[in-house]
């Protein structure tokens, strides 16, 4: 079914529109959520985020326009998965296996390589917020500028001054661990 059909059959009150548009859209919103949850919730939750997307899309379908659901539905995602993790508390997390430094394949490697991942651990965890959370959907969620300033109901300037900032401070932080 083509987005346009959906869409009519949505504003018009059709369930089969919805029925539609998550059978298209439901992996995609679903990944979203999860790159932006990456495992700090039960499944419930993230079914519950997913969920609450497509009932956004329910009661805005008038707004939708043919060409732009995905984007709109990509989106609301990293909106309401970003207002779950606020309303449990939580921000994104920073999981030890996240940052990936290639390394030798020699013990004496793994060793080293492990020290230098706890190293930028340590650097990003001094970020403090928003900074750190600026920086993680940047450089690792890989989320544009603009994605980040609207997640974060942010100006681009701002995000864009805080990730030169944050540039600036984990490359002096670096540079004292590796002399000290």
């Amino acid at each position: 079914m083509k987005e346009e059909t959906i869409l009519r059959k949505m504003r018009s009150g059709d369930p089969a529109g919805l029925e539609a548009l998550m059978e298209r859209y439901l992996p995609y919103v679903s990944a979203v959520v999860w790159n932006i949850l990456r495992g700090s919730m039960s499944i419930e939750d993230g079914e519950e985020t997913a969920s609450d997307v497509f009932l956004a899309a329910w009661e805005q379908a008038g707004d939708l326009q043919p060409g732009r659901v995905k984007a709109w539905l990509g989106a609301v995602a990293r909106h309401k998965a970003k207002n779950k993790l606020r309303q449990r508390g939580r921000t994104i997390p920073l999981e030890d296996d996240m940052i990936d430094i290639p390394g030798p394949g020699d013990p004496a490697g793994e060793v080293e390589r492990a020290e230098e991942q706890a190293l930028v651990r340590r650097a990003l965890q001094s970020l403090g917020e928003p900074d750190r959370e600026i920086f993680l959907r940047h450089y690792y969620y890989a989320q544009s500028v603009k994605e980040v300033a609207s997640a974060m109901r942010l100006n681009e300037s701002t995000v864009k001054t805080r990730l030169r900032r944050g540039r600036f401070k984990l490359k002096e932080l670096l540079t004292k661990e590796e002399l000290a």
